[in-house]
């Protein structure tokens, strides 16, 4: 009883309900997070392996998806790359405790966040709620005529939009272009060039940047290289030369920063 009331202030409180699959090759660890996901307010699909995740995210258009790294017939690397062609969903992976490598090379090809297996229920959801909360885009109408667009006009006299050089970034749409070329970010990179860029000239730290990007607590231990990756993959998108960043600056001793916008 008392968890279920516990599970009762989570609920998440939103109209339409949002939609999470969940792929993993373990019948009870889909059939827990089904019931502890539905519990608190989301709808919930699931997959038994990589090809039948691939085909239930084309179908199901899910706003979030919890991939097992290890699954038959496609793993999730596989399932990552194809998801990534077409779509910037938020990918949260379920990895083995002891290999840093699974949640590194999980990160480089573009999913937000990781949970190390073995988890608790109420862990996982948790990640859920932080990294939906930061990578749902704003409900902003987006102009028809070009010309109309703040970013066509080059900025000027538009609110939310930051320029520099032949970047902009436009924080109302949560888009980024590069010479009005929109350029894709997941949510959670353009949540981290948000804080940087909204602070430009002052370093974060890593674990400064996991509490303010992903919501960790400040007492939480996690690898710092989520923000190395997210950071690289950033480079590898905004930087003329990735290897020789002039926007987003590698702070001595510190973290990073974006650099300073007069």
């Amino acid at each position: 009883m008392a968890e279920n009331e516990e599970l009762q202030e989570d609920v998440v409180e939103t109209e339409a309900k949002q939609k999470i699959l969940v792929a993993d090759d373990e019948a009870s660890i889909r059939r827990i997070l089904e019931t502890r996901l539905k519990m608190v307010g989301y709808d919930v699909v699931v997959a038994e392996d990589g090809e039948e995740a691939v085909e239930v995210f084309n179908k199901a258009n899910p706003d979030l998806v919890v991939l097992d790294v290890m699954m038959p017939k496609m793993d999730g690397y596989g399932v990552t790359r194809e998801i990534r062609r077409t779509s910037d969903v938020p990918i949260i992976i379920l990895t083995a405790l002891g290999d840093v490598s699974e949640r590194i090379t999980g990160l480089e090809l573009g999913a937000d966040d990781y949970v190390i297996k073995p988890f608790s229920p109420k862990e996982l959801e948790a990640r859920v709620k932080a990294v939906l909360r930061r990578t749902i885009s704003k409900d902003v109408i987006i102009p028809t005529d070009s010309a109309a667009s703040p970013v066509a006009n080059g900025g000027k006299g538009a609110k939310n939009v930051i320029t520099t050089g032949v970047i902009k970034i436009d924080t109302a749409r949560r888009q980024v272009f590069r010479k009005n070329e929109r350029i894709r970010l997941t949510g959670m990179e353009f949540s981290l060039l948000e804080l940087l860029v909204n602070n430009s000239g002052q370093a974060y730290s890593r674990n400064e940047i996991l509490q303010h990007v992903w919501s960790y607590p400040a007492d939480h231990r996690i690898d710092t290289r989520v923000v190395d990756v997210h950071i690289s993959r950033l480079r590898s998108k905004l930087e003329t030369d990735p290897n020789n960043p002039e926007l987003i600056l590698t702070a001595r001793g510190i973290g990073y920063m974006f650099q300073r916008i007069n």
